[in-house]
């Protein structure tokens, strides 16, 4: 169930420097037609070991989530045009990607953009190995597919998103392990 290294900055640290899990932070982006953009990754060697994930990455030195979750959406995908929303999820996973095992504390935030344009150009050579591509996604097509989407309930938790908007606090997802 890799989530993070396809999305993060590469093969940085797991560890937030404190020995927890590594800090990362999550863009549930949406378009004017409320359509949600995903990463498509693989394992480095092996295409056919494939999945569906939100933006994002690690903190990288004192950066908030919230420069964090920003940063990686440029890197990722080059959208600059964004107004960053609430924490809608946190969630914890543990997943094995390119040779090692990611132990994560992921805080999901909604963003808004117009732009919908996509230019990865900022990926480091992990991702540019790794990443196949990104897609628009409805909740219909999503909840319909066929694909391995991380977090697991995904498609579940857009739909509700998109029916009763943001939950007052962060909802905590169950850990994932893999």
């Amino acid at each position: 169930m890799p989530t993070e290294p396809p999305y993060e900055g590469g093969a940085a640290g797991q560890e937030d420097g404190e020995g927890g899990p590594r800090k990362v932070a999550r863009v549930v982006l949406l378009d004017p037609q409320e359509r949600v953009l995903l990463l498509h990754g693989h394992e480095p060697d092996d295409p056919s070991d494939d999945w569906w994930f939100t933006p994002g990455g690690g903190l990288e030195g004192d950066e908030t989530r919230e420069e964090a979750a920003l940063r990686e959406l440029v890197e990722e995908t080059g959208i600059t045009d964004v107004e960053l929303g609430p924490v809608l999820w946190r969630r914890r996973c543990s997943f094995p990607f390119a040779g090692r095992r990611w132990e994560q504390d992921e805080w999901y935030y909604l963003a808004r953009t117009r732009q919908t344009a996509i230019e990865a150009a900022g990926l480091t050579e992990l991702e540019r190995r790794s990443v196949a591509g990104a897609r628009w996604w409805s909740c219909q097509e999503l909840t319909e597919a066929h694909e391995t989407v991380y977090p697991t309930r995904f498609a579940e938790l857009l739909c509700r998103l998109l029916d009763e908007g943001p939950p007052a606090r962060p909802e905590v997802l169950d850990t994932e392990i893999v």
